[in-house]
């Protein structure tokens, strides 16, 4: 089966036709810089210029920077307020004419990475981290994913998990990759033994710079990068409309 999967991001909206069975793009990937304002109306005529692109005319699996639950927005990351209590699926199918889902877009780079990635032989629970300007959480147990978790939000050492060791503290305090891969092992010191999870997927961009860190992650539970990059969340807001 072939669905045309969509990365919503705050400065780019990407697509490509994605192979479910396989996880590999069918097509090339094709950008379109994100309107700003990124309101409901101005993103879906870039969604549907999209669409029009590929000739498309099946299921579309979309990424957004956002809750959705039910099929409507409940936050808005990157993009405009005025997403908030949207029906986003309803919306976008609408003006689209395409039948649209749409999947929080660090939940969709996890179904990515748990099928066809770092996580695709583990078993029980994996917890995915995307770590960039903050840090995305993703849980999945024996593949099935627990959605909108926004475990970077934590209360940790009197601020969050994300504002003590997303990437983004690291480069704004300076801070060396010793003294922030120790951070970034306390939270996942803190995650493991909140959720014992049997495999640790690190993702964003520091999952290509491990090597710089990695000595410094001193806990028990295996911890892995990504594997899928700059993918994911294509290849997993497609396999979302498969993957239940």
């Amino acid at each position: 089966m072939e669905v045309l999967g969509i990365d919503f991001g705050g400065s780019g909206i990407k697509g490509a036709v994605v192979d479910t069975k396989t996880g590999e793009l069918v097509t090339e990937r094709h950008r379109i810089e994100t309107p700003q304002p990124a309101t409901p109306e101005a993103v879906s005529e870039v969604m549907t210029e999209l669409i029009q692109h590929f000739d498309w005319k099946g299921k579309v699996g979309v990424g957004v920077p956002a809750v959705v639950k039910n099929g409507v927005v409940l936050t808005a990351a990157n993009i405009d307020n005025s997403w908030i209590g949207q029906p986003i699926n309803q919306h976008l199918s609408e003006k689209t004419g395409c039948e649209v889902e749409c999947i929080n877009d660090a939940d969709a780079a996890g179904i990515a990475e748990i099928h066809f990635g770092a996580g695709a032989k583990a078993k029980g629970m994996v917890f995915l981290l995307t770590v960039g300007t903050g840090i995305g959480t993703v849980i999945f147990i024996d593949k099935h994913l627990v959605p909108n978790l926004e475990l970077g939000h934590l209360e940790f050492k009197n601020k969050t998990i994300e504002r003590y060791t997303a990437d983004s503290v690291r480069k704004r305090k300076d801070l060396s990759w010793k003294d922030w891969g120790k951070r970034f092992n306390s939270a996942l010191d803190y995650y493991d033994r909140m959720f014992n999870p049997n495999l640790f997927i690190v993702g964003g961009g520091v999952s290509k710079k491990m090597d710089k860190f990695n000595e410094y992650i001193a806990i028990d539970t295996p911890v892995v990068p990504a594997e899928m990059e700059n993918n994911a969340g294509i290849i997993g807001a497609a396999l979302n409309l498969v993957y239940k």
